[in-house]
């Protein structure tokens, strides 16, 4: 209840801060309208980055569900990976853990397993995502809001603790038993959380440098640099995460994505890039999710 509380408080705040801040700047996003001038080989090249942060993500995946002594395959992994994100589309935010569940015991992996791996590295996500966003984000925000640097930092320290918190073993086990209504056989080991850690590092910077290239492939003159893409990123990422109501962030995304990016990109520039970058983040998940739902292959059973 408490950890719900919180995340609807914060998730109302950016809700608060995001929609305040567009209506007082809403005369500048029209009078800015941008200049497109599409590369279809930048899009592409962002694209193929976005899914290789994908395929990273399912492997940290995979690695802690071996932590807990549990066996999935590649394809398996994958397709239960990326066809239960879409759950993310649905209000309320649990659809796509509960669709992770169902698939991953039709595969023959417990459900507590592929549950608990999926909140633990949802929180690792949030956690890094808010590290990455205090560290990088700050230069986005410098010109244009220099007041919240301070407050970014502060994120970025407090992130850290909580990531580093998550590695130590009893923390994981109580959290386990929190989100499950099973409990876990046995200690996770720290290695798994510690390959989830840097994975979700390593997909951030992936996602914001899909973001750098997707800017230089659709806006040419935008002077976006790719510290602030990354920062921009990672902080709109994790506020659409925050808010519960917010199918799949959609709103609450782009209009942190326009104050973190206006001073490099202007108003109308912001705003193009959050619905480019929006429309890319959509087909790549349904690109990765379309061919397992039309090839499939048999369920890997094995025992736990």
């Amino acid at each position: 209840r408490l950890v719900r509380l919180v995340r609807f408080g914060l998730g109302t705040a950016v809700l608060a801060w995001v929609g305040a801040a567009l209506w007082r700047n809403w005369s500048e996003v029209r009078a800015q309208p941008p200049v497109w001038s599409v590369n279809p080989g930048g899009v592409i090249l962002s694209a193929i980055l976005v899914w290789a942060m994908y395929a990273i993500l399912i492997a940290a995946w995979r690695a802690m569900l071996a932590g807990w002594g549990q066996r999935l395959g590649p394809w398996e992994a994958a397709r239960i990976w990326t066809v239960s994100s879409l759950g993310k589309y649905v209000p309320g935010k649990v659809w796509a853990v509960a669709g992770m569940a169902l698939m991953a015991r039709e595969a023959g992996v417990a459900p507590w397993a592929a549950t608990a791996s999926a909140v633990i590295l949802q929180a690792l996500a949030i956690g890094t995502g808010a590290l990455v966003a205090g560290a990088a984000g700050s230069q986005a925000l410098e010109s244009a809001h220099p007041g919240a640097t301070a407050a970014l930092w502060a994120l970025a320290a407090a992130s850290a603790l909580g990531v580093g918190l998550l590695t130590w073993p009893p923390l994981v086990q109580r959290l386990v038993r929190t989100v499950t209504t099973l409990p876990a056989a046995g200690s996770l080991p720290a290695r798994p959380v510690l390959l989830g850690l840097g994975a979700n590092l390593v997909a951030w910077l992936g996602y914001g440098a899909a973001l750098w290239i997707l800017a230089r492939a659709t806006l040419p003159e935008a002077p976006l640099g790719l510290g602030a893409a990354i920062g921009s990123f990672a902080a709109s990422y994790v506020a659409g995460l925050l808010v519960l109501v917010a199918p799949g962030g959609l709103g609450v995304r782009e209009g942190v994505f326009v104050l973190m990016a206006q001073g490099s990109l202007g108003w109308g520039g912001a705003a193009a890039l959050a619905v480019a970058s929006r429309l890319l983040l959509t087909l790549t998940e349904l690109g990765a999710a379309l061919p397992f739902l039309i090839f499939r292959r048999g369920s890997l059973r094995v025992g736990t």
